[in-house]
C-alpha cells in the first residue's frame, strides 16, 4: 500500500493482517495510485511530485526505473495483455506508455481531457478505460469511454 504521508510503501501481509517491509520511496512525492505486473514481478507507482512513475522491483523492493507521467495522477493501471500503462491526471490528460525492454516505457499516447478528470478504471476483459470528468464552469461532469486497441 502507497502511504504518502511516509514516503514509503508498505508491503502488507495479508494472511497475518501486518506490514513486514516498507519500501521507500525517494526519488519523488505524494506517490497515490499503484498497478501490480504480478508475472514480472513489477509494481509501478504513480507520484505527484514531480510528476513521475516509478517501477519497483517487488522481489527486492528496490526502485528499478522511472518515468514522467501526467500531472496530478490519481490512477495509473498496468494493461498486462498489451504491456502498456494508462496514466490519468487533473492536468487534462491521459498518458499511455507501452512497454520497451524490460523496464522502459516510453510514452506512445497523450489524450487530451478536461482540467480535474483524475479519476479512472481500466476494465480489461472490456479493453476499456473509463474517465470521470467532474463538472467545472462550462464543462459538464461525465464519463468518458476510452478503447484499448
Amino acid at each position: 500500500m502507497n502511504v504518502p504521508t511516509a514516503d514509503h510503501i508498505a508491503v502488507v501481509d495479508r494472511s497475518a493482517m501486518k506490514v513486514v517491509a516498507t519500501w521507500p520511496v525517494v526519488r519523488a512525492k505524494a506517490n497515490f495510485p499503484m498497478a501490480l505486473d504480478e508475472a514480472n514481478h513489477r509494481l509501478f507507482i504513480g507520484c505527484r511530485q514531480p510528476a513521475k512513475a516509478l517501477i519497483y522491483d517487488t522481489t527486492s523492493g528496490k526502485e528499478i526505473g522511472s518515468f514522467e507521467i501526467v500531472g496530478d495522477t490519481d490512477d495509473l493501471f498496468y494493461d498486462a495483455v498489451r504491456k502498456r500503462l494508462y496514466v490519468s491526471g487533473g492536468a487534462g490528460y491521459i498518458d499511455v506508455f507501452q512497454q520497451d525492454g524490460s523496464n522502459r516505457f516510453p510514452r506512445v499516447a497523450r489524450l487530451a481531457t478536461a482540467a480535474g478528470a483524475r479519476t479512472s478504471l481500466f476494465v480489461p476483459d472490456l479493453n476499456r478505460l473509463y474517465l470521470a470528468v467532474p463538472h467545472r464552469g462550462r464543462q459538464k461532469a461525465e464519463i468518458r469511454i476510452f478503447e484499448a486497441r
